[in-house]
């Protein structure tokens, strides 16, 4: 009997001593794994680490205390936002792993407070505008040089006379229904204090004669955060153009126009290709506003990147019919949809999800046709549209003679104007620039809309001179454009440098670098072809340089001539 119960106590003993063991097996499992998976997790870059656009930082230093506030209240927006699943896009059943790791990276992107410039080095962009050549003196705007204004009080209180009354004559039972209640949208309750206007609408009542936007404005970070993160009410193709765009809808009565993702960022154009047969690329239109802004332009209006969720945010939502009836399920399990437009708008090219994640380019709109209306103009140096056809320009090398004496190039600083744009075509490699528009309310005396640069960075290979024939052929710029082109020429301020750091400030940098390294390098390249046509044209001709700054020496504005 003592010899039984021995057994049964040494295999009592046996039992627990294996238990313990194989605890401490399973805790050393796991403490193996976790450390494993932290030295394989690779570190992120600190491109894909600098958040959304942010012209508060390219300020004085001494706006810093309100930009660190901002960002602070971006963060508590974004934390919410997370709650709300319709917000940057739901992607219940992904498919795609990665792909959702890239959404989460992203949706951290938005709104979070930038990576100090003593954490990741020297900020070419933040010296670059700093500088002298980006902080010129502007002429005091007068009541005529803004393009909308609020009302005074006078005339607000008989607009709200005539609506009044307009009340009182409707029926009980009239369909008539305030704007502000209108499923899904915010009340409406803005004011003419400037703090109560979404985004959108402060960017509408800062449009002056000179230019777009003032790149110090603070509501430019609020805007493209709002355009990044608002939820989507309604989705609607756009008419006109060639390709497929749809014009979304925001709660607080905002739209914005979205082209999406149709090729990789590594994929050239077909050589084969006509330059109006090319695919529009939704990376091309972020690129295209981020360039004009570091060539101090400002006359694009602003872009931002965005992952949204198809299904939820386009088809479920969308009231046009000839859009929903395109959308379909690929063989692959991807949500795709093709809308109508004229190229390649079929089920051979369809836009499609992964499987319901789609990257696209959110274009801020400008101000309806009926309160702002726009002039477009034909441009002098348009191309045929033919496959067999030369335009004027390209046969006539004196061309630009004729063009000067035709208003409203004979004046003024229309031409400068317009070559400002085809510099700007250029070294983006846009060749579909076949017209350009003006507000009306300005006349001939303001700046030039560039607008549309889906077809822009395809082909980072080759060059097109052609483009620059503006240029070439009149051998005339203005001056502020040529010093700052010599100033990104510079390796301190190189061009290439300056984009890489502002792209990375848009969201979908998360996702892959909006312009790949040999898009960036053809900056440079093309820059370089841009200053030894000016020198060409100074070392043939006089009068070259369109003055238009009050600085008579270069080297007060921190530039040698």
């Amino acid at each position: 009997m003592v010899r039984v119960n021995l057994r049964q106590s040494t295999r009592s003993i046996y039992l627990g001593l294996a238990c313990v063991s194989l605890t401490l097996h399973l805790l050393l499992a796991l403490f193996c794994l976790s450390v494993l998976q932290s030295a394989c997790v690779l570190p992120t870059s600190s491109s894909s680490s600098v958040p959304r656009i942010d012209p508060v930082s390219h300020a004085a230093s001494s706006s810093s205390s309100s930009s660190a506030a901002s960002n602070k209240q971006a963060n508590s927006r974004q934390h919410s936002d997370r709650h709300k699943p319709s917000v940057g896009g739901t992607f219940e059943n992904e498919g795609n792993d990665s792909f959702s790791e890239d959404l989460e990276r992203a949706r951290k992107l938005i709104g979070v407070g930038k990576v100090s410039p003593a954490e990741r080095g020297r900020s070419k962009l933040q010296e670059l505008f700093k500088h002298p050549l980006y902080n010129l003196p502007r002429p005091k705007l007068q009541e005529d040089d803004w393009l909308l204004r609020l009302k005074t009080d006078a005339e607000a209180e008989d607009i709200e006379k005539e609506e009044k009354a307009n009340r009182d004559s409707a029926t009980s039972d009239s369909d008539w229904q305030s704007a502000s209640e209108e499923e899904g949208y915010d009340k409406v309750t803005w004011t003419r204090d400037e703090e109560t206007h979404p985004p959108w609408l402060r960017f509408h009542l800062g449009i002056s004669r000179w230019e777009l936007y003032d790149r110090k404005d603070l509501n430019l970070a609020q805007l493209t955060h709002y355009l990044a993160t608002q939820r989507i009410l309604g989705a609607v193709q756009k008419k006109g153009g060639t390709q497929l765009k749809l014009l979304v809808s925001f709660p607080n009565y905002g739209q914005a126009l979205l082209k999406p993702m149709r090729q990789s960022r590594d994929a050239e154009t077909d050589v084969n290709l006509f330059y109006f047969s090319d695919f529009e690329r939704h990376n091309a239109e972020i690129a295209a506003f981020h360039l004009d802004r570091v060539l101090g332009f400002n006359r694009i209006p602003p872009v931002v990147g965005r992952l949204i969720n198809v299904t939820t945010e386009i088809r479920d939502v969308t009231t046009d019919e000839r859009l929903s009836r395109t959308f379909f399920t690929s063989p692959a399990g991807n949500v795709c949809f093709y809308g109508q437009c004229e190229y390649y708008c079929s089920a051979e090219h369809p836009v499609c999800g992964r499987p319901h994640a789609l990257e696209v380019s959110l274009a801020t709109m400008l101000p309806d046709l009926s309160l702002a209306p726009r002039r477009s103009w034909r441009s002098p140096w348009r191309r045929s549209y033919s496959r067999t056809k030369l335009a004027q320009w390209e046969k006539d090398a004196a061309y630009c003679d004729t063009v000067k004496k035709t208003p409203p190039y004979n004046r003024g600083s229309r031409l400068v104007d317009l070559i400002d744009m085809a510099v700007l075509d250029f070294l983006m490699s846009n060749m579909d620039r076949h017209h350009y528009e003006t507000f009306e309310e300005f006349g001939n005396e303001t700046f030039l809309l560039h607008l549309d640069h889906g077809r822009a960075f395809g082909r980072h290979s080759q060059d097109e001179p052609s483009v620059l024939a503006p240029l070439v052929q009149c051998c005339r710029i203005r001056r502020s454009t040529l010093l700052r082109l010599r100033l990104l020429s510079r390796p301190d301020f190189r061009l290439s440098d300056v984009m890489r750091e502002s792209l990375a400030q848009d969201p979908l940098t998360a996702v892959a670098p909006l312009l790949a390294e040999p898009h960036l390098s053809a900056l440079d390249r093309r820059l370089a072809t841009v200053l030894a046509a000016v020198q060409t044209c100074q070392d043939g001709n006089e009068d070259v340089v369109y003055n238009d700054l009050d600085e008579p020496d270069d080297q007060q504005l921190g530039e040698n001539p």
